[in-house]
């Protein structure tokens, strides 16, 4: 049962990956014949994106393969899940893109760490610009894999962009929502006080201040320990210890949340009438995010709702179980609409 596993040892490797890859049975080397990775960069709006496009065993570019955009979570960069589910797709025969979103990782923009919706959708469909033109891509079968928050800026993007004939979720997170009534709106109280916060930290960036930055703190293994919800006790494990890349902050801009907090993923989902598939684990203490997205996908006759059993958010992106669990069910969807 992998309720008795020690989730620590599936983490990453400690030895130093030539790509800054973090994730578990990363690649390490381009061998030919085999998935090999290839890092590019290119512009968007005049910022340089920093990406990792990965291509399947025995690649050809005068073939045509189909194609996934994976967009990271909030925080995250292109060498965790995102890198990990990317490999994996391209392990299934597909040529599959990750890159950091604008302000953030290893890509450019001032000042670090901006998190704005339309920017992070921005980011998604510039993946989409770029791929699109990569050697071997099939325009026709390109689909589109989020992550946790990039799970719900692809929500978006999907519901205009059609470029995207799929989209698939995996632990959605609704940014907007959470960043304006907190997780599982506990934060319902503060909101008029950090909207306050958020106009000053603008008013601040204007006249060439500081920029002030929202959850910039540091915890003690204590103070993680005691918090009340899966996701953040985990994703402080995750992101700070057992898969920790130094471009990966939980940090953003607290002028951000001007555009944060009025920003909802699951607003319009009508308008996605591409297949859908949303997974979640089954003990995710953020699945009520995709259950409300799901219901509201009214413009779609092929939807789909698949549960990890026993995972919790978190575990979704390296246990290696539920990652097998998530891509049979990937492969599946993409296979039959891609």
């Amino acid at each position: 049962m992998v309720t008795s596993i020690n989730f620590i040892s599936l983490a990453q490797t400690k030895q130093a990956n030539p790509f800054g890859l973090v994730y578990r049975d990363a690649i390490t080397e381009n061998v030919s014949g085999k998935v090999n990775i290839h890092p590019v960069i290119y512009k968007l709006n005049g910022i340089e994106i920093a990406a990792n496009v990965y291509t399947p065993a025995n690649y050809t570019p005068a073939k045509k393969y189909p194609t996934v955009v994976v967009a990271h979570p909030n925080g995250g960069v292109k060498e965790q899940v995102a890198g990990l589910y990317a490999q994996r797709l391209a392990e299934s025969g597909y040529i599959a893109i990750a890159a950091d979103a604008a302000y953030q990782g290893g890509s450019g923009g001032q000042p670090r760490n901006v998190d704005k919706p339309a920017f992070r959708i921005e980011d998604i469909r510039g993946m989409a610009d770029f791929i699109t033109q990569y050697a071997g891509v099939n325009t026709d079968r390109l689909g589109l894999l989020g992550v946790c928050g990039g799970g719900g800026y692809s929500l978006k993007a999907a519901q205009t962009d059609k470029r995207f004939k799929v989209v698939a979720t995996l632990s959605m997170f609704n940014s907007g929502v959470v960043r304006r009534n907190g997780f599982m709106n506990s934060g319902v109280s503060t909101i008029q006080q950090r909207l306050k916060q958020a106009s000053e930290a603008r008013a601040l960036e204007a006249t060439g201040g500081e920029v002030r930055y929202s959850a910039d703190t540091k915890m003690t293994d204590e103070e993680i320990a005691k918090l009340p919800f899966d996701l953040y006790r985990e994703g402080y494990e995750y992101y700070g210890k057992t898969h920790a890349h130094p471009n990966s902050t939980f940090r953003y801009t607290t002028s951000s949340l001007l555009d944060l907090m009025s920003f909802d993923a699951a607003t319009n989902m009508d308008l996605i009438n591409q297949p859908l598939l949303m997974m979640a684990g089954s003990k995710a203490d953020t699945y009520y995010m995709t259950d409300s997205a799901f219901n509201l996908a009214t413009g779609t006759k092929d939807k789909e709702l698949f549960l990890i059993p026993g995972a919790t958010h978190i575990q979704t992106y390296y246990v290696p179980e539920y990652v097998s669990q998530a891509m049979n069910k990937l492969n599946e969807f993409f296979g039959k609409y891609l």
